[in-house]
């Protein structure tokens, strides 16, 4: 199934008095970026949370956001930095002789300043993983249905875009096989003009036709665009993950026929149509850069 870079997705897991809720949301990308902030208490699942969601997307700008809140006193433990509190009241007891204000040091004072009292939650760092894991996957199981929601779209578009493009690719093939046959017709009326006769080198003009026939032939280029149709439509109905790269690099090859018939071409009629099958070609193209 073919998916498309662009989606958002959202999960929520609450137990015990923790609370987690994550975000996803990605756009347009030529390789994988993933961006994930995490709150500092739990900053050390950066790498776990990371390695979740290339597990399942592979190609995008995708950025990651999770929020928690933990009002459990579950696996919590207080420590008080006593260096640093004795450090603190030192220099508040020095301050207060020298500018000779009162040096009347609470304890809860001292509490209050920073780095004196640190709650540790190292006892709940698996629990706090399992449990994310729970929001996390919800938002990934959203995100990516949203994102084969998108591509299924795309999917549809491609297909009427390809139905067009061999519809031009027979209004062209029709052309190109009379286009000897008119050739030879208006070379022996200009050569009868020239010559002012109705007696021709039959030999010379068997020559001027072949070598016609040779530079205006596009059979063999129809031939390959048509190929080239087939691979893409197999493709994008037998998708089984990341397609973006295969589908831009057919779609390059059909160009390059597409502007070798339009180099080759001798009628109004084969221009025309050379012209509607590039700007088709080029809509796929763009459409392209929004799938994985």
């Amino acid at each position: 199934m073919i998916k498309s870079m662009t989606g958002f997705g959202r999960g929520k897991y609450e137990n015990e008095g923790r609370e987690y809720i994550v975000e996803i949301k990605s756009v347009n990308h030529k390789y994988s970026d993933v961006s994930v902030k995490l709150p500092r208490q739990i900053s050390y699942l950066e790498e776990n949370v990371r390695k979740e969601i290339t597990k399942k997307i592979s190609r995008g700008k995708i950025d990651v956001f999770v929020t928690m809140q933990d009002y459990s006193d579950k696996g919590k433990a207080i420590k008080i930095n006593t260096e640093i509190a004795k450090v603190y009241i030192s220099e508040l007891k020095q301050l207060a002789e020298e500018t000779g204000i009162s040096s009347n040091i609470e304890i809860m004072d001292i509490s209050r300043l920073p780095e004196v009292l640190n709650i540790s939650n190292e006892e709940n760092e698996e629990l706090y993983w399992k449990e994310l894991q729970v929001a996390l996957n919800e938002a990934l199981d959203r995100f990516v249905s949203m994102r084969e929601v998108e591509g299924s779209k795309i999917c549809e578009d491609f297909k009427l875009r390809i139905d067009r493009i061999k519809e031009k690719v027979s209004y062209i093939s029709s052309f190109s096989a009379g286009l000897v046959e008119e050739y030879i017709v208006k070379l022996n009326t200009r050569v009868k003009e020239l010559m002012k006769t109705d007696i021709i080198d039959e030999n010379r003009l068997a020559q001027e036709i072949v070598i016609f026939s040779d530079k205006s032939s596009i059979q063999e280029e129809l031939t390959r665009l048509n190929s080239h149709i087939s691979q893409f439509l197999d493709l994008i109905d037998n998708a089984n993950g990341p397609i973006g790269k295969k589908c831009d690099f057919i779609i390059q090859e059909m160009n390059r026929e597409v502007n070798t018939i339009g180099s080759k071409a001798n009628s109004m009629d084969i221009s025309k149509g050379v012209i509607e099958l590039k700007t088709e070609i080029e809509d796929i193209r763009e459409q392209i850069q929004n799938i994985e």
